[in-house]
């Protein structure tokens, strides 16, 4: 269905880039928008991303370049975006053309701000794509171990699951095998959530908390994805499955996870802001446990470990005093 479409990917970062190293293991070639025009010059002289994975190598040759959202959207069928959440909008401003009839992917793992929408609804809600065309790149996949080659797992949902199997036969390689699912909202939702907890993983691993206490907060963790993702679209899901357990281990204890990271210097005395500007990252949980609490306003789900997280970030709660207290609600 899918095996003659032009792939366009919209964003320049590190998960970007194992995209399109994924990509071109099968497809002749694809489109890659960069916002920087510096950045293509560089790639295309140097043949990798300036700023991100450079050890992964690229035949220029097989990618068309394009710094105009206009120019890829209208040259692409399938549209893969992997912005940061929190500049999706922003991102998006100068997009004019209709994108409604296109096959849209979000590799993104977080939430619209303002909106509060993940991401597959945003693009059903502000650009008419019909859920049918809209599909979610999900499952435990570092972008630093896609450019080692090592084996990894992706699911691809989609609610139309011919258009999920047949862009999964585009990803699949020697390292890469990929499983379909047809729920978009669950698998989004324990994406955006993972993110949370691992910061809290990270803030426990600043304050010294052990392996012991780290086993009994992410078993609490995929107890609290469970209740919310059951709340917000109850169907029938397997919670143990790689896109929603498997992510949120890997990113929870990964020496890759950027949240992780993230929540380990504001553990060990980092205010936020010092420590998003060190890191020269997007920590995606940061801004997703913001929204997450204000959905949970209307479906006030019980999610201790996510409400520790929202008070230390933006309560300015101690780190300390804040795990301390929730560490009597675990189990």
């Amino acid at each position: 269905m899918l095996s003659n479409a032009k792939i366009g990917i919209i964003g320049s970062g590190s998960w970007a880039t194992a995209l399109a190293k994924i990509l071109l293991t099968n497809v002749q070639s694809i489109n890659w928008y960069f916002r920087n025009p510096d950045n293509i010059d560089f790639i295309k002289k140097y043949s990798h991303n300036p700023n991100y994975l450079g050890d992964v190598y690229f035949d220029t040759e097989r990618i068309n370049f394009y710094n105009d959202i206009n120019k890829i959207a209208k040259h692409s069928d399938i549209l893969i975006f992997v912005i940061p959440s929190a500049f999706l909008k922003d991102g998006l401003k100068k997009l004019k053309v209709d994108i409604s009839g296109k096959f849209i992917i979000s590799a993104i793992k977080g939430i619209v701000p303002d909106d509060n929408l993940i991401v597959g609804k945003f693009f059903n809600k502000a650009y008419g794509v019909p859920f049918d065309s809209i599909g979610i790149i999900a499952g435990p996949c570092h972008a630093e171990e896609v450019a080692l080659e090592r084996l990894s797992y992706l699911t691809i949902a989609c609610p139309d699951v011919k258009k999920a199997r047949s862009f999964a036969l585009l990803i699949e390689s020697s390292f890469i095998k990929a499983n379909i699912s047809d729920d978009i909202y669950g698998t989004e939702y324990a994406s955006v959530l993972k993110n949370i907890y691992a910061v809290a993983a990270g803030i426990c691993h600043g304050l010294h908390y052990g392996d012991n206490f780290q086993a009994v907060l992410i078993s609490n963790a995929i107890q609290e994805i469970k209740r919310f993702v059951d709340k917000v679209h109850p169907i029938s899901r397997d919670i143990k499955g790689s896109a929603y357990l498997g992510d949120l281990l890997v990113t929870a204890f990964s020496q890759f996870s950027r949240n992780r990271l993230f929540g380990t210097m504001v553990g060990k005395g980092y205010t936020v802001r010092s420590a998003q500007f060190e890191m020269h990252m997007v920590a995606e949980g940061y801004y997703a446990v913001k929204c997450i609490k204000e959905i949970n306003e209307e479906y006030n789900v019980n999610m201790p470990i996510c409400d520790a997280v929202y008070n230390i970030c933006y309560e300015n709660i101690s780190p300390a005093i804040e795990i301390r207290l929730l560490t009597e609600d675990l189990r």
